[in-house]
């Protein structure tokens, strides 16, 4: 988990988690009933794209955008997952409105695009560590 403190309020936050061995990535967007099922990277058919972390649950509150609290945490995530997993690569579902922050920060589409029912259109995006 990352986030940013801004005069003691949380104001951006994020969290990565390492991709098992045996996963392709796809897997229920929450544990209730009725969970879309996330379709799976297709980067991970690759070997050499082992080890991978996904990150997950980005947000910055509404007042707090566009001041580079997201770009701090998701280096943050980024920089941990090397340390602490020796991550080669780092996937994420975007929601198309973040597609060009996570390009700005090196990040690249791929995969088809796919909807998440009740919170609407995604890519899948991936970087190179």
């Amino acid at each position: 988990h990352a986030w940013v403190d801004d005069e003691g309020q949380v104001v951006s936050v994020g969290r990565a988690h390492l991709i098992a061995p045996e996963s392709d990535g796809s897997a229920a967007d929450h544990a209730g009933p009725g969970a879309t099922q996330c379709p799976s990277f297709g980067p991970l058919t690759n070997p050499n794209n082992r080890p991978a972390i996904q990150i997950r649950q980005m947000g910055t509150r509404l007042e707090a955008r566009r001041k580079g609290h997201a770009a701090r945490v998701l280096q943050s995530l980024e920089q941990a997952a090397v340390s602490h997993f020796g991550a080669k690569v780092g996937l994420l579902q975007a929601r198309e409105i973040a597609i060009p922050f996570y390009q700005s920060q090196g990040w690249i589409l791929v995969d088809e695009p796919y909807s998440i029912a009740g919170i609407g259109p995604h890519r899948s995006m991936m970087k190179h560590f």
